[in-house]
């Protein structure tokens, strides 16, 4: 075993240290090789490290490195060098940490880094944190407790009687909704196309003037983040609002720019709310652990407990927090270390400087799009640009020339009818040269696409 590790450490620090010799996107040889995986499962036992060598030999030039400073599509952060580490350490502990009695180490990290995380958040401190997959798995957990907690108030047990016959709830979402929440809602049978949408603007923020009446058990769900645009809903004025008008949960979907609350000269675009009652985010997003790490958080625990909690005979339950309360599965990988880890190893301004500097980094992509003559569909609050470079073929010509060129790599969307590119710094290896780099390739390929469409 120790050998096998430290083979595996070795060729780990190899791939790491040659990411920025390498293309964004893996090569075609890269992608044809992986045929050799395709082979009958061995009828005897294999050496492994025979097995880890054709692991790094054929997987690891496939793979598309993300880990480095130059991918920004989707919004995918690195993983800090602690996360990587203590996922290591967690992995050869192989706790099972959805249970004290099975993982006390675990579990004792969860709970400091739950103090922690509601601190840099600014959540109020009584809240409860259930460490989940990404905010797919956190969005479906808040919604659960949501429903629990609006269906208890008007006399049903969905836990005990379902959802047959029960009471309706409304609820309510801004017209740019992620798909993540409405997946959650599919899960919990509470209906992709049942909901309201509330109209936005042109920036996707839901419009405070235009919440419907309410009545009965109604859920809100706002937006910490647009994923295209960045853009947050006014929670100041729509929370107020929403309570007056007889809102009984109101849930936030921040699976990136709940961390802007960590950043001094982002802070204000959380004015409001921390006064919802759950909210959902990524750690494996601008927190920067490995994946996967998500967070759901309720103000109040109990409705994510009665969600989450199932009792047997055999289970060994204590007077302290138990881990799978406070989420959907039993069994689970010690998540929480990372999570600990990369909060220890930045600490309060490391975290504060890592999303500033993303957000910096975002600013400088778009003045330099701006300058050379593109257009910037967004306001640039936060790390999400969005980029036109005229029609929607030339944008889609431009986005694939630069995936195909390979120094960096940005994704397509359709924003409010018009097609862009959208570029998305959320990691902390991302440099200032590789955001020059990056946008030189943008320019270049830019600029050849648009000479190539004009005749002669």
């Amino acid at each position: 075993m120790p050998s096998l590790l430290d083979d595996a450490a070795r060729r780990a620090a190899a791939y790491l240290s040659g990411l920025d010799d390498r293309p964004v996107s893996p090569p075609p040889e890269a992608l044809a090789a992986l045929s050799r995986f395709d082979e009958p499962l061995p009828a005897e036992p294999t050496d492994p490290a025979e097995s880890l060598h054709l692991l790094d030999e054929v997987g690891s030039p496939a793979t598309v490195t993300s880990a480095g400073g130059r991918y920004f599509g989707f919004v995918v952060g690195g993983a800090l060098p602690a996360t990587v580490a203590a996922s290591w350490l967690a992995g050869a502990w192989d706790q099972n940490a959805g249970a004290r009695s099975l993982a006390p180490s675990a579990a004792k990290i969860e709970e400091v880094a739950t103090g922690w995380l509601l601190d840099v958040l600014g959540l109020p401190a009584e809240s409860g944190i259930g460490f989940v997959t990404g905010a797919t798995a956190a969005n479906f957990s808040a919604l659960a407790a949501a429903r629990h907690a609006l269906l208890r108030s008007v006399g049903w047990d969905v836990e005990t009687q379902g959802l047959f016959g029960a009471p309706p709830i409304t609820v309510l979402t801004g017209d740019e909704v992620h798909v993540s929440l409405l997946k959650g809602l599919s899960l919990l049978g509470l209906g992709r196309e049942r909901i309201v949408r509330i109209p936005v603007d042109d920036q996707g923020r839901m419009r405070a003037d235009a919440l419907p009446p309410i009545d009965g058990p109604t859920l809100l769900c706002l937006q910490a983040g647009n994923v295209d645009t960045g853009a947050f809903d006014p929670a100041a004025e729509i929370i107020p609002a929403a309570r007056e008008a007889g809102v009984g949960w109101i849930h936030v979907d921040g699976a990136f720019g709940l961390w802007a609350a960590a950043a001094p000269n982002r802070k204000h675009l959380m004015a409001g709310y921390a006064e919802a009652d759950s909210w959902a985010t990524d750690a494996h997003k601008w927190l920067n652990v490995p994946y996967d790490s998500g967070l759901v958080i309720c103000r109040d625990p109990l409705p994510l407990r009665a969600a989450m909690s199932v009792s047997a005979s055999y289970l060994i339950l204590s007077e302290l927090r138990e881990p799978y309360a406070h989420t959907p599965e039993m069994s689970r990988r010690a998540r929480g270390v990372e999570v600990w880890a990369g909060l220890r190893s930045l600490g309060r301004s490391g975290l504060a400087d890592l999303i500033e500097r993303c957000c910096r980094h975002a600013t400088r992509f778009a003045e330099g799009l701006e300058a050379a003559g593109y257009t910037v569909l967004n306001d640039v609050v936060l790390n999400q640009v969005l980029v036109s470079f005229g029609d929607a073929e030339t944008t889609e010509r431009v986005i694939a020339g630069i995936q195909e060129d390979g120094p960096c790599w940005c994704g397509g969307t359709v924003w409010q009818g018009h097609t862009a590119m959208r570029i998305s710094v959320s990691s902390w290896a991302t440099t200032e040269d590789d955001v020059e780099q990056s946008l030189d390739t943008m320019l270049r390929i830019a600029d050849r696409v648009r000479s190539a469409a004009v005749p002669g």
